[in-house]
C-alpha cells in the first residue's frame, strides 16, 4: 500500500462563476422554452432531441416565475396506508351541492356516509347546508342498529356545516372522535368525495339514457348507490359493500333499467270490472321500506310502489309528447261537457213541463175544481207538478 501526500487547494473564485455561469445559461434557456420543467429541458439536451441546445443542468434556485403560474399543491397518498378494521370504525361524510335543478321536493344537496371498513354508502337529501346534525342522529341511531356497535370516528371536512356547536357537542356527548380535513381539500377526504364524483357521474349517464327528467335526480341518486353497495371495488376484493355489512351474498336479479316503462298491476280494490287492469308507468328504482318496485305514473304524476311489474327494459316512456297529450284530453273532456251535454239536458227538461201543463190545463179550468181542506185523518198526495190540491171530482 502507498500514501500520498497532498495538501487540500481551496476553490479557486473560477470554478465559483462557471457555476453561476451555467445556472444563468440553464435559466435562459428554461425561459426561451416557455419555463418547460428543468427535468424536461435537461432531457432535450442530454438525449438530443433537439439541435442548437447545449448541455444544461438543473439550477439550485426556484424560479419565482414559474411558481406564479404553476404551484400547485402537493401531492397527497391515493390510499391511505390505515383503514378500519370493523364496521363503523371510521365513517366518511361530505356533502354534495347545490345541485340544479332542484328536486320536485326541493332538495338541493346530497349528504353521504361511508363506512371505510366495508365501503358501504348512504345517501341522504338536504334542502339547505345546515341541516346535517339532524340526518346523522337520524343516520347514527339506523346503522348502530344494524351493526351492533357504535360509530367510533368521523372523518369530516372543515365546512360551516360540520363545525357548528351543535353538531360538535353532540359528537362529545356520543363519544364520537372527529378528523377535521382542510376545506376544499378533497385529497384529504378521498373517500367521500370519490363516492360523491361517482354517484353525479352515474346519475348523469341513467337520466340521459332513457330521457328521464333532471327533476328525478333524487330517485337516480338512490338506486345508482343500492347498485354501487353491490358493486365491486377497488379497495375490498372479491366481495360487494353490501355483503360485507350484511354479511348476505346479495341478490340483483330484480335489477331493472332505470327509467324504463313498466306495466303495474292494479288491484282489484282500486278498479271497476270494466277498468284496465294494468296501469302503464315508469320505473324509477326499488322501495326502501317494503320489497316492491318504485314506480311513477307521469298521467297522475304519482308514486306507486308495487311488485307485480312488467316491464320493457327496450322502451321509455315519451316525456314531452304525454305531457302535450295529457293537457289536451283535459280540454277535449271540458268542451264536450259544456257545449254538448248541457242542451240536450235543458230541451229535455223543457219539453216534460210542456207536457205536464198540457195534462193540467183541463183540470184547472173545470167547475168541479175547488180548494178545500182534507179530512182531519187523510193525508194529501204529493205531485210534482201540481199547483192546487184536489180533494173530490163530481161524475
Amino acid at each position: 500500500m502507498f500514501y500520498l501526500s497532498a495538501s487540500t487547494v481551496p476553490q479557486h473564485p473560477l470554478c465559483l462563476q462557471a457555476e453561476d455561469v451555467s445556472e444563468k445559461k440553464t435559466q435562459l434557456w428554461h425561459s426561451r422554452f416557455g419555463h418547460l420543467n428543468y427535468k424536461g429541458l435537461s432531457t432535450l439536451a442530454s438525449k438530443q432531441m433537439v439541435l442548437g441546445i447545449p448541455s444544461l443542468k438543473s439550477p439550485k434556485t426556484i424560479c419565482t416565475t414559474c411558481l406564479v403560474g404553476k404551484q400547485h399543491r402537493d401531492s397527497i397518498p391515493m390510499q391511505s396506508s390505515w383503514r378500519a378494521s370493523t364496521k363503523l370504525q371510521l365513517i366518511h361524510a361530505d356533502i354534495c351541492g347545490p345541485i340544479s335543478p332542484s328536486s320536485h321536493s326541493n332538495k338541493r344537496y346530497i349528504l353521504s356516509f361511508i363506512d371505510d371498513y366495508s365501503r358501504k354508502a348512504w345517501i341522504y337529501f338536504l334542502h339547505e347546508k345546515s341541516e346535517p346534525i339532524i340526518v346523522f342522529k337520524s343516520f347514527k341511531a339506523c346503522v348502530e342498529k344494524e351493526a351492533g356497535t357504535y360509530i367510533t370516528c368521523l372523518r369530516i371536512d372543515k365546512g360551516g356545516e360540520f363545525t357548528s356547536k351543535e353538531f360538535i357537542d353532540f359528537c362529545i356527548n356520543q363519544g364520537i372522535s372527529r378528523q377535521l380535513m382542510e376545506a376544499y381539500t378533497h385529497q384529504q377526504n378521498r373517500v367521500a368525495e370519490c363516492k360523491n364524483q361517482n354517484i353525479m357521474n352515474a346519475i348523469r349517464v341513467v337520466l340521459h339514457e332513457k330521457q328521464v327528467p333532471k327533476p328525478f335526480w333524487p330517485e337516480a341518486v338512490r338506486w345508482c348507490v343500492h347498485v354501487q353497495n353491490r358493486s365491486p371495488t377497488s379497495v375490498v376484493d372479491q366481495r360487494t359493500p353490501e355483503e360485507i355489512w350484511s354479511g348476505v351474498n346479495p341478490r340483483v336479479d330484480y335489477f331493472r333499467i332505470f327509467g324504463c316503462v313498466a306495466h303495474t298491476h292494479v288491484p282489484d280494490q282500486k278498479r271497476s270490472k270494466l277498468d284496465e287492469k294494468s296501469q302503464k308507468c315508469v320505473f324509477l328504482g326499488v322501495s326502501d321500506e317494503s320489497k316492491a318496485c318504485k314506480l311513477f305514473d307521469p298521467i297522475t304524476k304519482k308514486f306507486i310502489m308495487s311488485r307485480d311489474v312488467v316491464f320493457e327494459e327496450d322502451k321509455s316512456w315519451n316525456w314531452h309528447r304525454h305531457a302535450e297529450e295529457s293537457k289536451a284530453d283535459v280540454l277535449d273532456w271540458e268542451d264536450k261537457e259544456t257545449e254538448e251535454d248541457a242542451k240536450p239536458i235543458q230541451h229535455e227538461i223543457t219539453d216534460r213541463y210542456d207536457n205536464n201543463q198540457d195534462e193540467l190545463e183541463p183540470l184547472l179550468n173545470s167547475e168541479s175544481n175547488a180548494n178545500q181542506d182534507p179530512p182531519v185523518d187523510a193525508l194529501p198526495i204529493g205531485g210534482r207538478a201540481a199547483r192546487t190540491r184536489i180533494t173530490s171530482v163530481d161524475d
